[in-house]
């Protein structure tokens, strides 16, 4: 099955030609080769899975999605796998202009691979060091929670690292379940939305003062000091009564 390339293929409707533009929520999918990345994009995105895919080149993914009663435009980035190697961790170019551009990072291991699950605290550092002062939201994903037979770290390590991390965790199967994927992708969508509708407090803040009718006008410095002679000339006349 050939990945899909068109990001036209998986929109679910598109917007009327003299619409308000939808606001746009951008999220970065990161994790080793082979966990499942491209099959929870399309798990999410589409409802489908599809087992087989062609090698991660990268692909944009978008959709238009009802998040908290608004209509949301959400952009998915696949990555390509990071790799760990003697010399540490192998990782595309493309892997950290992706978590430059997104707004939320989703971090994914596969239960199965015991090196994926050792990549994540290195690629959540790379996260918070290309965030900078702006670090985006993390989730933590584990995937492949059905391979019971084929488990390599054990469930109680993905909430302990989430923990350690300060990130959500969530342990789905892209294969048998469509709405443990749906969940933790939508539940990041809804936070992230929150977020976008929420102004920084300074601009909040110049708001309030631009809307209440009770802030005073700012006094002038002439008027102050004409004030403070005045208090200066009553308090010398009282002296000169009190003194006679």
């Amino acid at each position: 099955m050939r990945l899909i390339q068109n990001m036209s293929t998986i929109a679910e409707c598109t917007a009327p030609e003299y619409s308000v533009p939808n606001r746009v929520i951008k999220i970065a999918v990161v994790g080793g080769s082979g966990v499942g990345k491209t099959a929870l994009v399309v798990r999410f995105l589409t409802k489908r899975f599809i087992g087989d895919y062609e090698r991660n080149a990268g692909n944009l993914y978008s959709r238009e999605v009802q998040v908290d009663g608004d209509q949301v435009t959400i952009q998915v980035q696949d990555t390509p796998g990071a790799e760990m190697t003697d010399n540490g961790i192998s990782l595309p170019d493309h892997v950290t202009c992706s978590i430059q551009w997104a707004d939320a990072v989703v971090l994914v291991y596969s239960v199965t691979d015991r090196r994926s699950f050792e990549l994540i605290d290195q690629l959540h550092q790379l996260v918070i060091r290309t965030g900078g002062i702006s670090v985006p939201p993390v989730i933590l994903l584990a995937n492949k929670a059905d391979l019971l037979h084929m488990r390599r770290v054990d469930s109680e390590q993905g909430p302990l690292l989430a923990g350690t991390l300060g990130c959500s965790f969530y342990e789905v199967s892209a294969s048998e379940d469509y709405n443990q994927v749906h969940g933790a992708f939508h539940r990041l969508c809804c936070q992230l939305s929150k977020q976008q509708q929420s102004p920084p407090p300074a601009a909040s803040a110049a708001a309030e003062k631009r809307r209440s009718p009770l802030i005073p006008r700012p006094k002038s410095p002439n008027m102050q000091d004409l004030k403070r002679r005045f208090k200066q000339a009553l308090s010398a006349k009282v002296r000169t009564v009190t003194s006679v």
